[in-house]
């Protein structure tokens, strides 16, 4: 019987592929602390130096360890500021993705934003590697963290390309899970979503957070769901402008404390959140 401990709501197989998969393997030997010192600038935990801190900093649950500032511009050299573009997300933010998405072993997964790979590696060992297609925007990223998966005898698709255009070639998708934020769902992944398949991204709000949204497909480039988590995710690269709320289907006078009751419809003519 698995077993699931506080934290995990349940979801004992989620449990089990933590176990599975030792995060530190897919943590660079130099990352960002998120936190600014009072300078402002961002204080470089680097492995050599600290291992100490360092490990304790890759397993402390509520910290997201910055990977990459500035889309790279920004070598992790020592103290520094800039936009945190990518990042390995902390492990209570990466419960609620997957533990909203539950996979079961067998269903084709696409993963948006392979990072670091773990994320990657967590969902390999819950529904097969070959199961498995992730998209990474960044060819450095990715060509690391598909060494790092193979190193763990781990080899899903890790594609080098451009997310919000999925994979269709694989599709159509049992789950498809967003590691980056969004304003508007891409209406590739709605169409590469298969019948009743459920699909996991946070999306912009004007609520000062993005929202975890779950929809389920209806097989035609369509979807409806609702929010599930308040959390904070960086924007996908195409999407970092920034666009009015009305524009992108938020109606005027919601109540931010009632984001719970909202419900979400997405197609390919856009999207449209209003209240349940």
């Amino acid at each position: 019987m698995s077993r699931s401990p506080r934290g995990f709501a349940g979801a004992g197989w989620l449990y089990e592929v933590f176990l599975a998969v030792p995060r530190e393997h897919f943590v660079p030997d130099r990352v960002w602390w998120p936190a600014p010192r009072e300078d402002g600038l961002h204080s470089l935990i680097d492995r050599a130096e600290r291992p100490r801190a360092w490990l304790k900093a890759v397993y402390l649950p509520g910290v997201a360890l910055i990977t990459q500032l500035d889309d790279g511009r920004i070598p992790p050299t020592g103290a520094a500021n800039g936009a945190f573009t990518s990042s390995i997300s902390s492990s209570g933010v990466i419960v609620e993705l997957l533990r909203h998405l539950d996979p079961r072993p067998g269903d084709r997964v696409l993963e948006i934003g392979t990072g670091t790979g773990y994320t990657t590696a967590l969902l390999a060992v819950r529904v097969g590697a070959g199961n498995l297609v992730t998209v990474e925007i960044d060819p450095q990223l990715a060509a690391r963290a598909a060494g790092r998966l193979a190193e763990l005898d781990l080899r899903p698709l890790v594609i080098a390309g451009d997310g919000e255009l999925g994979h269709a070639a694989a599709g159509p998708y049992d789950r498809i899970v967003a590691t980056a934020s969004v304003r508007r769902i891409p209406p590739a992944w709605l169409a590469q979503l298969a019948p009743g398949g459920v699909l996991i991204a946070p999306l912009d709000s004007p609520f000062g957070s993005d929202l975890l949204v779950r929809l389920e497909g209806d097989g035609t480039g369509g979807a409806v769901g609702g929010f599930v988590a308040q959390v904070e995710f960086m924007r996908v690269r195409s999407q970092r402008e920034v666009r009015s709320h009305g524009e992108l289907g938020w109606p005027a006078g919601l109540d931010a404390a009632r984001w719970r009751d909202l419900k979400v419809e997405a197609g390919p003519d856009g999207q449209r959140i209003h209240a349940a």
